[in-house]
Protein backbone atom coordinates (compact mmCIF):
# COMPACT_ATOMS: atom_id res chain seq x y z
CA UNK A 1 0.00 0.00 0.00
CA UNK A 2 2.98 2.67 1.08
CA UNK A 3 4.56 1.55 -2.28
CA UNK A 4 2.10 2.21 -4.46
CA UNK A 5 1.05 5.85 -2.37
CA UNK A 6 4.95 6.79 -2.98
CA UNK A 7 5.07 5.65 -6.77
CA UNK A 8 1.84 7.55 -7.20
CA UNK A 9 3.55 10.86 -5.71
CA UNK A 10 6.81 10.20 -7.58
CA UNK A 11 4.66 10.23 -10.93
CA UNK A 12 2.59 13.48 -9.85
CA UNK A 13 6.05 15.13 -8.66
CA UNK A 14 7.30 14.00 -12.47
CA UNK A 15 4.29 15.89 -14.27
CA UNK A 16 4.39 18.82 -12.26
CA UNK A 17 8.02 19.25 -12.77
CA UNK A 18 7.70 18.47 -16.89
CA UNK A 19 4.41 21.13 -16.16
CA UNK A 20 6.84 23.40 -15.04
CA UNK A 21 9.40 22.88 -17.79
CA UNK A 22 7.21 23.70 -20.12
CA UNK A 23 5.99 26.73 -18.56
CA UNK A 24 9.76 28.42 -17.95
CA UNK A 25 10.12 26.83 -22.16
CA UNK A 26 7.04 28.59 -23.32
CA UNK A 27 7.88 31.91 -21.17
CA UNK A 28 11.36 31.62 -22.16
CA UNK A 29 9.82 31.94 -26.00
CA UNK A 30 7.27 34.49 -25.45
CA UNK A 31 10.28 36.70 -24.20
CA UNK A 32 12.55 36.32 -26.90
CA UNK A 33 9.96 36.46 -29.52
CA UNK A 34 8.27 33.75 -31.72
CA UNK A 35 10.81 34.33 -34.63
CA UNK A 36 13.97 32.81 -34.05
CA UNK A 37 17.05 34.77 -34.41
CA UNK A 38 18.88 34.64 -37.40
CA UNK A 39 22.54 32.75 -37.74
CA UNK A 40 25.34 34.60 -38.40
CA UNK A 41 28.25 32.31 -39.70
CA UNK A 42 31.12 32.95 -37.27
CA UNK A 43 34.42 35.28 -38.82
CA UNK A 44 31.68 37.00 -40.69
CA UNK A 45 32.18 40.82 -40.83
CA UNK A 46 30.12 43.95 -39.80
CA UNK A 47 28.08 45.58 -42.85
CA UNK A 48 28.61 48.79 -44.18
CA UNK A 49 27.25 51.16 -46.31
CA UNK A 50 29.67 53.54 -48.71
CA UNK A 51 28.22 56.57 -49.88
CA UNK A 52 28.15 57.04 -53.76
CA UNK A 53 26.14 59.99 -54.34
CA UNK A 54 27.52 62.77 -54.18
CA UNK A 55 30.96 61.27 -54.19
CA UNK A 56 32.82 61.63 -50.83
CA UNK A 57 36.14 62.58 -52.05
CA UNK A 58 33.82 65.92 -53.83
CA UNK A 59 32.29 69.16 -51.77
CA UNK A 60 28.97 69.66 -52.47
CA UNK A 61 27.06 72.50 -52.03
CA UNK A 62 22.82 72.75 -51.63
CA UNK A 63 20.58 75.61 -52.32
CA UNK A 64 18.18 75.90 -49.89
CA UNK A 65 15.31 77.15 -52.59
CA UNK A 66 12.26 76.41 -54.37
CA UNK A 67 12.41 73.23 -56.73
CA UNK A 68 15.96 72.11 -55.54
CA UNK A 69 16.07 68.77 -54.55
CA UNK A 70 19.05 66.39 -52.60
CA UNK A 71 19.84 63.20 -53.92
CA UNK A 72 21.71 60.47 -51.40
CA UNK A 73 22.72 57.43 -52.60
CA UNK A 74 24.87 54.49 -51.04
CA UNK A 75 25.11 51.02 -51.57
CA UNK A 76 25.38 47.86 -49.13
CA UNK A 77 27.98 44.92 -48.01
CA UNK A 78 28.27 42.13 -45.40
CA UNK A 79 24.97 42.39 -44.81
CA UNK A 80 23.50 39.35 -43.60
CA UNK A 81 20.98 40.61 -41.27
CA UNK A 82 18.62 42.72 -43.65
CA UNK A 83 17.23 45.87 -41.25
CA UNK A 84 13.62 46.18 -40.94
CA UNK A 85 14.33 50.26 -41.25
CA UNK A 86 16.99 52.76 -41.92
CA UNK A 87 16.61 56.35 -40.63
CA UNK A 88 18.77 59.39 -42.59
CA UNK A 89 19.34 62.62 -40.58
CA UNK A 90 21.33 65.81 -40.97
CA UNK A 91 23.55 66.59 -37.92
CA UNK A 92 24.71 70.76 -38.29
CA UNK A 93 27.56 72.51 -37.06
CA UNK A 94 25.04 74.33 -34.56
CA UNK A 95 24.10 70.56 -32.87
CA UNK A 96 21.13 70.84 -33.88
CA UNK A 97 19.53 67.03 -35.96
CA UNK A 98 17.34 67.49 -39.24
CA UNK A 99 15.84 64.40 -40.71
CA UNK A 100 16.13 63.81 -44.13
CA UNK A 101 13.70 62.54 -46.45
CA UNK A 102 10.01 62.54 -47.17
CA UNK A 103 8.89 60.49 -44.35
CA UNK A 104 10.34 62.17 -41.49
CA UNK A 105 14.14 60.48 -42.13
CA UNK A 106 12.53 56.85 -41.89
CA UNK A 107 12.75 54.74 -45.04
CA UNK A 108 12.76 51.10 -45.86
CA UNK A 109 15.72 48.91 -44.69
CA UNK A 110 16.71 48.34 -47.90
CA UNK A 111 16.50 51.54 -49.93
CA UNK A 112 19.47 52.82 -51.58
CA UNK A 113 18.85 56.51 -51.99
CA UNK A 114 16.86 59.33 -50.33
CA UNK A 115 15.41 62.43 -52.05
CA UNK A 116 15.26 65.59 -49.85
CA UNK A 117 13.72 68.57 -50.33
CA UNK A 118 15.61 70.74 -47.58
CA UNK A 119 12.99 74.04 -48.47
CA UNK A 120 10.03 72.02 -48.11
CA UNK A 121 11.35 71.28 -44.46
CA UNK A 122 12.29 74.88 -44.16
CA UNK A 123 8.77 76.10 -44.71
CA UNK A 124 6.80 73.12 -42.47
CA UNK A 125 9.39 73.56 -39.07
CA UNK A 126 10.34 77.37 -38.56
CA UNK A 127 11.05 76.68 -35.21
CA UNK A 128 13.86 74.74 -36.37
CA UNK A 129 15.31 75.70 -39.67
CA UNK A 130 18.35 75.29 -42.01
CA UNK A 131 20.63 77.02 -41.16
CA UNK A 132 24.49 77.88 -43.83
CA UNK A 133 26.65 75.74 -42.63
CA UNK A 134 28.05 72.38 -42.89
CA UNK A 135 26.27 69.32 -42.07
CA UNK A 136 27.08 65.56 -41.59
CA UNK A 137 24.84 62.86 -43.07
CA UNK A 138 23.89 59.94 -40.44
CA UNK A 139 22.47 57.01 -40.95
CA UNK A 140 21.98 54.22 -38.79
CA UNK A 141 19.51 50.81 -38.66
CA UNK A 142 17.41 49.24 -35.99
CA UNK A 143 20.37 49.13 -33.45
CA UNK A 144 20.47 53.50 -33.21
CA UNK A 145 22.89 56.03 -34.59
CA UNK A 146 25.56 54.73 -31.57
CA UNK A 147 24.98 50.90 -32.36
CA UNK A 148 28.72 48.86 -31.98
CA UNK A 149 29.69 47.05 -35.16
CA UNK A 150 28.15 43.68 -34.87
CA UNK A 151 28.96 40.74 -37.62
CA UNK A 152 26.44 40.66 -40.21
CA UNK A 153 24.15 43.83 -38.84
CA UNK A 154 24.77 47.34 -40.82
CA UNK A 155 26.66 50.01 -38.57
CA UNK A 156 26.06 53.37 -38.89
CA UNK A 157 27.77 55.46 -41.14
CA UNK A 158 28.65 59.32 -40.76
CA UNK A 159 31.26 59.90 -43.40
CA UNK A 160 29.53 62.30 -45.81
CA UNK A 161 30.04 65.76 -45.09
CA UNK A 162 27.83 68.94 -47.51
CA UNK A 163 27.24 72.64 -46.97
CA UNK A 164 23.62 74.12 -47.49
CA UNK A 165 23.18 77.84 -48.16
CA UNK A 166 20.36 80.42 -49.08
CA UNK A 167 20.98 82.03 -52.11
CA UNK A 168 19.95 85.86 -52.39
CA UNK A 169 16.87 86.44 -54.21
CA UNK A 170 17.15 88.92 -57.46
CA UNK A 171 16.31 92.43 -57.59
CA UNK A 172 15.59 94.00 -61.08
CA UNK A 173 17.29 97.12 -61.99
CA UNK A 174 13.87 99.05 -61.85
CA UNK A 175 13.58 97.71 -58.26
CA UNK A 176 16.52 99.72 -57.19
CA UNK A 177 19.33 97.49 -57.76
CA UNK A 178 22.87 99.18 -57.30
CA UNK A 179 26.01 97.73 -58.14
CA UNK A 180 28.05 98.51 -55.26
CA UNK A 181 31.69 98.30 -57.48
CA UNK A 182 30.56 100.18 -60.17
CA UNK A 183 30.80 103.83 -58.41
CA UNK A 184 34.28 102.84 -58.22
CA UNK A 185 35.23 102.07 -61.17
CA UNK A 186 33.12 105.26 -63.03
CA UNK A 187 35.95 107.77 -61.87
CA UNK A 188 38.72 105.62 -63.08
CA UNK A 189 36.84 104.95 -66.42
CA UNK A 190 36.57 108.70 -67.17
CA UNK A 191 40.14 108.96 -65.71
CA UNK A 192 41.38 106.26 -68.85
CA UNK A 193 39.32 107.86 -71.45
CA UNK A 194 40.76 111.47 -71.24
CA UNK A 195 44.31 110.27 -71.06
CA UNK A 196 44.72 109.57 -74.77
CA UNK A 197 43.69 113.40 -75.81
CA UNK A 198 46.09 114.95 -72.73
CA UNK A 199 48.50 112.70 -74.62
CA UNK A 200 47.63 114.19 -78.16
CA UNK A 201 47.69 117.72 -76.89
CA UNK A 202 51.24 117.55 -75.30
CA UNK A 203 52.90 116.14 -78.61
CA UNK A 204 50.68 118.62 -80.49
CA UNK A 205 52.53 121.46 -78.24
CA UNK A 206 55.91 119.52 -78.24
CA UNK A 207 55.85 119.45 -82.28
CA UNK A 208 54.42 122.86 -82.08
CA UNK A 209 57.28 124.16 -80.27
CA UNK A 210 59.92 122.56 -82.24
CA UNK A 211 58.71 124.13 -85.26
CA UNK A 212 58.70 127.54 -83.72
CA UNK A 213 62.26 126.88 -82.54
CA UNK A 214 63.39 125.76 -86.14
CA UNK A 215 62.38 128.73 -88.22
CA UNK A 216 63.95 131.17 -85.89
CA UNK A 217 67.27 128.83 -86.17
CA UNK A 218 66.59 129.47 -89.69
Amino acid sequence: MHHQLDLQRRQQNGNASASASASISSSASLVNGSTPLPTVPIGAQAGSLTITMPPIQSNSYYKIAPSEYVTFGWNFSSILVTPTALTVAAVGANGNTYPVGPSNGVIPGTAQSVVWYPYGYQTANPSLPLVQATYTLHIWADGGPSAFPTPGYLAPNSQLEFAMYTPQAYTPLASGWQCAGCSGALPQLKINSALPGVVAMIVIMLLSGFTTLRRVWD
